[in-house]
């Protein structure tokens, strides 16, 4: 049985105080039945790695890089986040795509790199509202994760990945429990088709994830947990989705 995975994705949001708070609200709000991890923005890395020593909660980057080091300004590679005990890193978000232009390939290469340091990537796909409107859901997912899978090969099974429809995050919008089940379905086919461990890999979905829609998005038999965006820097919110998940 797969053990549920609850990621809290703080985008470019925090400050030392607030984080520090934060953390500790939620090692006293703990433990919990599911897996939980938050991913942090670089700069608050190492105060995260320090804050969470001993604790049972995972930590994580919200990006890394698809090289292993060079003329790259601005960029932080996989090896510079296994260095400090990092355990997850988000590839391919929806809004790194959108604002950073990064196509199929590019995700998947950085899914390869954040491997190659024993990183889990958590490789995001989901359709834009256009997509949606278009019915062309399972042909953008599909897609998005047909590079990953062609990349990584048989070491795709080390991958968690996270259904992200667009139209949803942050927007207060949310798939239903059955619109969702039916993304995470076509994306274990996919993954059947390509491994024989895909009944042991996890599958999130993320978009406006709250309290009172995890547990019912929660019991959907192909749905693993969640990527939590805003409600993930909301200690009460955060810890009653954990507790959803467990």
């Amino acid at each position: 049985m797969r053990r549920k995975l609850v990621v809290g994705n703080w985008k470019m949001n925090g400050n030392r105080a607030a984080n520090t708070e934060l953390l500790a609200a939620l090692k006293a709000a703990g433990p919990w039945v599911a897996e939980v991890a938050v991913c942090a923005p670089f700069a608050y890395l190492g105060d995260v790695a320090m804050s969470l020593q001993g604790d049972a909660m995972a930590w994580g980057a919200q990006d890394c890089s698809a090289f292993e080091s060079g003329a790259y300004t601005g960029e932080v590679s996989a090896a510079m986040l296994a260095e400090f005990g990092c355990r997850y890193v988000i590839n391919g978000h929806s809004e790194r795509r959108a604002l950073h232009a990064e196509s199929d390939q590019l995700v998947a290469d950085k899914a390869k790199a954040a491997l190659a340091h024993r990183l889990t990537p958590i490789v995001c796909v989901g359709e834009t509202l256009a997509e949606y409107e278009a019915g062309q859901t399972d042909e953008v997912v599909k897609r998005q994760l047909s590079a990953v899978i062609h990349t990584l090969g048989h070491c795709i099974s080390q991958v968690v990945v996270a259904y992200e429809p667009v139209w949803a995050i942050g927007t207060g919008k949310t798939a239903t429990p059955e619109q969702a089940q039916a993304v995470h379905a076509v994306l274990r086919a996919q993954l059947k088709a390509a491994t024989a461990q895909a009944d042991g890999m996890r599958i999130l979905y993320g978009g406006s994830v709250k309290p009172d829609n995890a547990t019912s998005l929660f019991s959907q038999p192909d749905i693993d947990g969640g990527l939590i965006g805003g409600a993930s820097l909301k200690t009460a919110d955060f810890a009653a989705i954990c507790r959803a998940a467990g």
